[in-house]
C-alpha cells in the first residue's frame, strides 16, 4: 500500500519523492525498533520469554489497527503525516519487543537437530506467512473495494487486520509454555540463591565480553536485512510503480511470491543444519550477488503476469533465504541469561540499517524505470557486506549454552 500511503500522507509532484517519504516512515519504525527490543529482550531475559511475547503480540495489533483511523493529509493538513510516523514509532517499538521473544522461545523449545529449520521457520518463514495473510487480504479487500475504493476506504480495513496479531497473542499465551533453556536458568538462579548476581544484559553486550560479537553480527544482520527489504519488502512497489500490475493481479502475484520467501526459508533454514551455518551464508551470498541483479533488471512494464510471477518468486525465495540461518546463528552467540537480549538488539540495529535501503532506492531512482536498476546494484553491494560477514564470524552450529 505504500504508493497509496504516500499520495494520501506525503503526496509529490514526483512519484518517487512521494514513495522515499514512505518508506522514510516505514525506516523510522526499524530505527527504534532496537529500543524496543533493549525493553522487552532485558525483560524476557529476566521474566521469561512467554510475558514479553504477550505484551509486544497485544501492542503491535492495536497500533497497527490504529493507522485505520488516522485522518488523511487532504482532512487536517499537516497534523496527519505527523501522527503517521508517531505511530510508527509506537508500533516499531512493540515489533522490536516481538523479535526479541519470538526469535528465542522457537529455538529453544526444539531439538539441536531441527533448530535451523526452526529458524528459518520463525525468521523470514514467519515473515512470509504474515505478507501471505495480508496479501491475502490485499486480495479480497481489493475485490471489494475495486479501483479508487480500496484508495479511499480499503486500506483502512487493511490495517484493521493488524488486529488478528492480538488476537493471536492472546491465544499464544494460554497455549505455549516457558522455554526449557529459560526454566533451566530459573532453576540455576534458585541453587545459587543470595549468591546469584543479577544480569546486566544491556551493559554485558555493550561494554563487555559480546561487544565484539554484536560489531560482527551487524554485517549479517545487515547485509541481510538489506537485501530481505528491497526483495520481498519491495515487491509490491515494483509491481505496481515499474510492472504497471492492478491491485487485483498484483495481489495473486503477492500471494505466490509469500510462498516463495516460505519455501526459502525453510529450504536454506534446514540447510543450515546439514551443512553448517557458515557455509549456508556463503552460498546464500554468491546466489544473490549474482541471481538478484539478474531477475531485478528482468521486471519492466509489459511483461506477461506469468512471467513477473516467476520472476517475482525467484527474488522472494532470495530474499526468504539469505535470513534464514541468522535466528539460530544469533542464538547461538549468545548464552541463555543474554539470548533475548542479544538476538533482538543484534537483528534489530542490523534490520533498522537495512530497512533504510527501501528509502534510498526511491531517492537515488529519478524516475520509476531506474528502480530495478538501483536495486540490482544495491543487492550485489549488499550481497558482498553479507559475504564478508560469512568470512569473519565464525561456525556456531553446536554452541547453544
Amino acid at each position: 500500500m505504500a504508493p497509496i500511503i504516500g499520495r494520501l500522507f506525503f503526496p509529490s509532484d514526483q512519484p518517487t519523492l512521494s514513495l522515499a517519504a514512505v518508506y522514510a516512515s516505514f525506516a523510522v519504525a526499524l530505527l527504534v525498533r532496537p529500543v524496543g527490543s533493549a525493553i522487552f529482550g532485558s525483560y524476557a531475559d529476566k521474566h521469561g520469554r512467554k510475558r514479553a511475547l504477550l505484551i509486544a503480540m497485544v501492542g503491535v495489533g492495536l497500533a497497527t489497527a490504529a493507522f485505520g483511523l488516522l485522518p488523511t493529509i487532504h482532512q487536517v493538513g499537516i497534523v496527519a503525516p505527523i501522527l503517521f510516523i508517531l505511530l510508527r514509532i509506537v508500533q516499531g517499538i512493540f515489533v522490536g519487543g516481538i523479535v526479541a521473544s519470538t526469535h528465542t522461545i522457537g529455538t529453544e523449545s526444539i531439538s539441536p537437530k531441527h533448530r535451523g529449520l526452526m529458524s528459518g521457520l520463525i525468521g523470514s518463514g514467519g515473515a512470509g506467512m504474515g505478507a501471505l495473510m495480508a496479501s491475502f487480504a490485499y486480495f479480497v479487500l481489493s475485490r471489494i473495494y475495486p479501483g479508487e475504493a480500496f484508495d479511499e476506504f480499503g486500506w483502512r480495513v487493511m490495517f484493521f487486520s493488524g488486529l488478528i496479531s492480538t488476537f493471536f497473542g492472546l491465544i499464544m499465551y494460554r497455549l505455549i509454555d516457558e522455554t526449557p533453556a529459560f526454566r533451566q536458568m530459573q532453576a540455576d538462579r534458585l541453587k545459587q540463591g543470595a549468591s546469584a548476581k543479577p544480569a546486566k544484559p544491556l551493559r554485558t553486550l555493550f561494554f563487555g565480553e559480546y561487544r565484539n560479537n554484536m560489531l560482527l553480527n551487524l554485517l549479517i544482520t545487515f547485509g541481510g536485512g538489506a537485501t530481505y527489504y528491497i526483495t520481498a519488502g519491495y515487491l509490491p512497489t515494483l509491481l505496481d510503480m515499474v510492472a504497471g500490475v492492478s491491485h487485483e493481479n498484483a495481489s495473486t502475484v503477492l500471494i505466490l511470491s509469500s510462498v516463495g520467501t516460505i519455501v526459502g526459508a525453510l529450504v536454506f533454514g534446514g540447510l543450515s543444519d546439514k551443512i553448517g551455518r557458515k557455509k549456508t551464508f556463503l552460498l546464500l551470498g554468491v546466489l544473490c550477488l549474482f541471481g538478484l541483479p539478474t531477475l531485478f533488471t528482468r521486471i519492466q512494464p509489459g511483461l506477461e503476469l506469468s512471467t513477473i510471477t516467476m520472476i517475482t518468486c525467484g527474488i522472494s525465495v532470495l530474499g526468504g533465504g539469505i535470513i534464514a540461518p541468522v535466528l539460530i546463528f544469533l542464538n547461538e552467540r549468545f548464552p541463555t541469561v543474554l539470548r533475548a537480549s542479544g538476538t533482538g538488539l543484534s537483528w534489530n540495529i542490523g534490520f533498522a540499517l537495512g530497512g533504510m535501503m527501501p528509502t534510498v532506492v526511491s531517492l537515488v531512482s529519478s524516475t520509476p524505470a531506474d528502480i530495478p536498476y538501483v536495486l540490482a546494484i544495491s543487492s550485489a553491494c549488499l550481497a558482498a557486506v553479507y559475504l564478508v560477514g560469512a568470512l569473519v564470524t565464525p561456525e556456531t552450529q553446536g554452541n547453544f549454552k
